[in-house]
């Protein structure tokens, strides 16, 4: 197999730590280093060198005199130093604003060479392609001041990620061909924008056309790029084969090899003792938080506290479906425990809410509630809030004799939010049960993520981690795959409804049993496994490169 001397890996999730993309990269760059000690060198935006960013680590005494090249001669600004995260791994971070005035002129070249249609961009599009540019332009300064001029051959990848990369990656394999390129799409922007818009994505996948539903969803330019790059890329990827199907039908190309996501253990506690204090420490400030917001009296060991969080997508991330399964498990007298859930989604946030931060500071041991015993912080729309009106509309309350009392955590718990002040990791480690019962969701780093912590978890098996678990065959995984449709939403509510009621009426040595199952399957997701996809992936992009290098 070919393999690589150096990798770059381009994303907007670079030291900026906004959604799933983010965790592909920070969890796998320790194995990559392990791997490829620092000839792996990350790409990622530079928002201002004003703005503090903790997970950027200056280091001016890497690649010293290419970056005052860079910096001079190239017209770049970049900044160089590593990625404050486990292995440590090189990062550049790149100002792109000073691309914006040869917009519409890169945007010509890219219909001229790659007939990408840029006419009906808007939003973000003009912003991650100038971003793209610059990151591009940076790989090709540093390949042409330590690469080029050497006359033994160097194997480089360029590996982009999401539609976002697209033009960078196109513009490296026009101007650098010795250059390799992969684009890994992590989701398809029409597939997402198909499931976000209420269209039955699965049930017709077969039917739909890329290009007409584009224009039909006003996605043009975006899906034009990422079409065009899976085309001409050396190497096509994604993350698994519920997306390699979608990228089959609706971008017309098979991808090369799927690059199945993993994870690094490094953020578990290894040792029992360490592990279960955590586990407790958890639970103590989740109880405290529902006891005070909620004027109840909720002890651990009656109690199953369950969570689900990722991003604030309603459907995709089957957020309704989740609350209309938990309002039936309401109704139903066979429940004869506590339980106790708390929906942690990021949303329009003003800040803590002041009468909960106030009760929490002076401890107060309160018998009554907050005016809103359901909610931790203040909303800008609360009126419009799709979470807050779908409990409204199933009259949920929280009332004291409510068996099954939901919590809504619109704020990313980064440590600081003003009422848990824990890291969301601190607060994963303390549940009994996750949820996350998405209907669009091409890998699913959240229930792997919890089966890390030895926590059973539910999902779907619309995701590209759900379909790894049944791949698996194995008696006992500690996840349990709800079957959804595009029009079995009640079934599968009642399915999630009955799935947690089991788990209430399970022996303390039942639960035993699915944790340590949950641990075991997510071992079997480690990095360590997964890396080899990436290796074939380099080796599949290297030996295109050299087929086309042969053809000039």
């Amino acid at each position: 197999m070919l393999k690589p001397n150096y990798i770059f890996e381009v994303s907007w999730e670079v030291c900026n730590k906004v959604g799933g993309i983010y965790t592909v990269l920070s969890t796998r760059a320790k194995t990559m280093q392990e791997l490829f000690h620092d000839k792996v060198i990350f790409i990622g935006p530079d928002f201002g060198t004003d703005r503090v960013n903790p997970l950027f680590i200056e280091d001016s005494s890497i690649f010293t005199q290419w970056t005052k090249k860079a910096n001079t001669d190239d017209r770049l600004n970049i900044r160089i130093g590593r990625w404050n995260i486990p292995g440590n791994p090189i990062a550049i971070l790149v100002d792109f604003s000073q691309f914006y005035a040869e917009k519409d002129n890169l945007y010509g070249w890219l219909w001229d060479n790659f007939q990408v249609d840029s006419l009906h961009a808007y939003g973000d599009y003009d912003e991650a392609s100038m971003f793209s540019y610059a990151a591009a332009k940076t790989v090709e300064s540093w390949y042409k001041y330590n690469i080029a001029n050497k006359k033994r051959k160097s194997n480089v990848i360029y590996h982009a990620h999401e539609w976002m990369t697209c033009l960078g990656s196109l513009y490296i394999q026009k101007t650098i061909p010795e250059i390799a390129t992969i684009f890994t799409t992590h989701a398809t922007s029409i597939g997402r924008s198909i499931a976000g818009n209420n269209k039955p994505l699965y049930d017709y996948l077969w039917a739909y056309n890329g290009e007409q539903m584009a224009r039909e969803l006003n996605m043009e330019s975006k899906h034009s790029i990422e079409k065009q790059t899976a085309f001409y890329t050396d190497c096509f990827t994604t993350v698994s084969d519920i997306t390699s199907r979608e990228c089959r039908q609706l971008l017309e190309t098979p991808v090369d090899v799927v690059l199945t996501n993993g994870f690094e253990d490094s953020f578990v506690p290894s040792d029992a003792k360490s592990f279960q204090k955590a586990r407790q420490d958890a639970r103590n400030k989740m109880l405290q938080v529902a006891n005070t917001l909620m004027g109840t009296n909720l002890k651990s060991k009656n109690t199953v506290i369950i969570c689900t969080g990722g991003r604030y997508e309603f459907k995709n991330k089957g957020i309704d479906l989740l609350i209309d399964s938990l309002n039936r498990l309401r109704q139903d007298d066979s429940l004869n425990k506590e339980v106790l859930v708390f929906i942690n989604v990021p949303a329009w946030a003003k800040g803590p809410r002041i009468e909960l931060r106030k009760r929490l500071e002076n401890m107060q041991d309160l018998d009554f509630p907050c005016s809103d015993p359901r909610i931790t912080h203040d909303l800008h729309n609360a009126d419009q809030d799709m979470i807050l009106n779908q409990m409204n509309w199933l009259d949920m309350h929280n009332r004291l004799e409510d068996k099954i009392k939901v919590i809504f955590v619109p704020c990313y718990l980064d440590g600081k939010d003003g009422i848990f002040n824990l890291h969301y990791y601190d607060l994963l480690i303390g549940n009994d049960l996750n949820i996350y019962p998405s209907y669009y969701e091409p890998w699913g780093y959240t229930p792997l993520e919890s089966i890390a912590f030895h926590v059973p978890c539910i999902t779907t098996d619309l995701t590209g981690f759900g379909l790894w678990v049944q791949s698996l065959g194995q008696e006992e995984t500690g996840v349990r795959i709800i079957h959804r449709t595009d029009s079995n939403f009640v079934d599968a509510a009642e399915q999630i409804k009955q799935t947690i009621l089991d788990f209430t009426q399970m022996s303390p040595t039942e639960v035993e049993t699915l944790r340590n199952a949950s641990a075991q399957t997510a071992e079997k997701a480690l990095w360590k496994h997964f890396i080899t996809n990436y290796l074939t992936a380099y080796d599949i992009a290297l030996t295109n490169r050299d087929k086309r290098l042969n053809q000039y």
